[in-house]
């Protein structure tokens, strides 16, 4: 699969939310990824439904938005007219399958999200059930922390997963991600680099997304 690079908006400017949107789309962003946190779920809280939507006015790329909340199924309507991916958390309080059936049935890619401490075995009863595996590469909650390298033989164990169960979900690594980590996790799988800091921080954000890809 092309690997996509999707710049995380968590990591901008929030007072110039507009600008950096189209900035990034210029640099060749392929998705502009969106983390939601509600301050429950995770100790952050970032941004809600009324954010994503006006950055969706500022870019034509898709929209991958990430409820790292507790409920998701509660607040799922809000983000579903501007995302094409909305990913879930497996350890958040919801019907897993419901919810996924949900995001599928209203046109979009549904995605299942893994936090550090959860094996790759517990996704094996949602095969089939989405589109983006979504494995966290730091804890959730706040950008900028350092990759965790425990995390790549996760990675090789979903792509291992994929190939075996003859499906073509795509595998996102979302945490800590620069030109180096972005290289072990292409290498171990990955076909989603998820990244902010490194991306927003950059002098030169369309070079930093091509070195990344």
């Amino acid at each position: 699969m092309k690997v996509l690079v999707a710049p995380s908006i968590l990591a901008c400017n929030f007072a110039r939310l507009g600008d950096e949107v189209a900035d990034v789309t210029r640099a060749g962003a392929d998705w502009i990824h969106c983390d939601v946190m509600d301050g429950h779920f995770v100790d952050n809280i970032s941004f809600g439904s009324a954010f994503v939507e006006a950055a969706s006015r500022h870019t034509d790329r898709p929209l991958d938005v990430h409820l790292m909340i507790t409920n998701p199924d509660r607040y799922l309507d809000r983000y579903l007219p501007v995302a094409h991916s909305v990913n879930i958390h497996l350890e958040a309080e919801a019907d897993v399958p419901e919810t996924l059936a949900r995001i599928r049935t209203a046109g979009k890619k549904a995605g299942l999200a893994l936090n550090p401490h959860s094996p790759i075995d517990s996704i094996e009863p949602y095969l089939k059930q989405f589109d983006l595996l979504l494995i966290m590469t730091v804890e959730p909650g706040f950008g900028g922390q350092p990759f965790l390298e425990d995390m790549l033989p996760k990675i090789r164990a979903a792509a291992e997963l994929r190939k075996k169960s003859h499906l073509d979900f795509r595998i996102t690594v979302d945490g800590g991600i620069n030109i180096a980590t972005a290289r072990q996790c292409r290498e171990a799988g990955a076909d989603v680099l998820v990244a902010g800091t490194s991306v927003f921080r950059s002098k030169d954000r369309a070079a930093e997304i091509a070195a990344l890809r």
